[in-house]
């Protein structure tokens, strides 16, 4: 007979969770496994609310294990460390992302590509070596092998570094791999939302020159003057995109709904790249031509590595490249959920676990 979540492992914890397809998260007790050799255990102090927290809270990907408990943009201190665990000491700022295992043998994992594991292990909704599931960040606090803790600089604010182990590292990996991180490159963003502004700042950083490209105008000014994009494009103009064609080396498309590519295609140079980040619910169309007619390439990447992660972690710190928050208690977790899914922030929301979340 299966055990309740509260009393498959020896250490309690409390957190969470939602129980069907309504996406209603309400408090919910489970345990963690103890501290192993090689594990890290963290006291939670914040944790961003991705899009896919969401979707997977509503069962919309049609993935969902219930209870489901979310959360993959994790930060907080050291509490407890294994007996083998060289990097990390109690007192350390620390992070988990999207990743918790893989398998350590595959072709990816011994190219520090874990993202592209196909054993890989994520934060939550998956199954543990031991076949327990895993539950995220909403929650008091984390276990995890030291290999998947990402050590946060002094310098970056806990609240803020939250959203990059997801949003950050979901752009930073295609702008590096994809070559699109050479001072002086054309760069579109397509999206302002919370992947996309974090796409505006990484590229920035890097020293490209960075449109932004978007359905609403009322956005122009923000991304403008706030994030610093170098210029704008409102993709419904005919006019503005017919002006552009040509003009960029590459673009990260960081939509989740469903788009025309076609109009992007032709903003890209020839032998441009298009990289899709986001998660459209149903297929985008992508006639061939002009793909032909430029040598152009349509590509997807997902979130990265821990050794990248921990570079795009440094490279924050380094360049000051910080999200747009808003910070709110865990209470108000299912209204910041609503108010997610109509997209009313700016431009991620993070839960203060630290001083808001109450055992009950």
């Amino acid at each position: 007979m299966a055990k309740a979540p509260e009393e498959e492992h020896p250490v309690k914890a409390f957190g969470w969770a939602a129980s069907d397809t309504s996406g209603v998260l309400s408090p919910f007790k489970f345990s963690r496994r103890a501290t192993g050799d090689e594990d890290v255990r963290f006291k939670i102090l914040y944790c961003g609310i991705c899009h896919s927290d969401l979707h997977l809270a509503k069962n919309e990907w049609g993935m969902t294990k219930y209870p489901i408990l979310p959360g993959h943009e994790l930060t907080g201190v050291v509490t407890e460390v294994g007996s083998k665990v060289q990097k990390y000491k109690v007192g350390d700022r620390v992070g988990v992302g999207c990743l918790v295992g893989a398998c350590h043998t595959c072709e990816s994992c011994e190219n520090s590509l874990e993202n592209y594991c196909p054993k890989q292990i994520q934060t939550y909704n998956f199954l543990n070596t031991d076949g327990t599931m895993t539950y995220g960040g909403y929650s008091d606090h984390m276990v995890a092998n030291e290999r998947y803790i990402v050590r946060i600089p002094d310098n970056l604010p806990l609240d803020a570094a939250a959203p990059l182990l997801c949003a950050g590292i979901t752009t930073y990996s295609p702008l590096r791999y994809f070559g699109l991180d050479k001072p002086g490159m054309k760069v579109g963003v397509v999206g302002l939302g919370g992947l996309g502004h974090v796409g505006v700042k990484l590229a920035k950083a890097m020293g490209t020159i960075v449109t932004v490209i978007s359905t609403s105008p009322r956005k122009k000014q923000e991304a403008l003057e706030v994030l610093g994009a170098d210029s704008f494009l409102v993709s419904s103009n005919p006019e503005e995109m017919q002006a552009a064609m040509g003009t960029l080396d590459g673009i990260i498309d960081t939509v989740s709904a469903v788009h025309a590519l076609v109009p992007l295609l032709f903003l890209l140079k020839n032998n441009g790249k298009i990289v899709l980040v986001g998660a459209p619910e149903k297929p985008l169309e992508l006639p061939t031509f002009p793909l032909i007619i430029g040598r152009r390439i349509v590509a997807g990447s997902a979130i990265g590595g821990m050794k990248e992660t921990q570079e795009m972690i440094d490279f924050a710190a380094k360049h000051n490249v910080t999200p747009q928050i808003e910070v709110v208690p865990v209470d108000y977790l299912n209204t910041a959920m609503e108010r997610l899914a109509k997209a009313d922030v700016k431009y991620r929301f993070v839960l203060d676990i630290g001083n808001t979340l109450k055992a009950t």
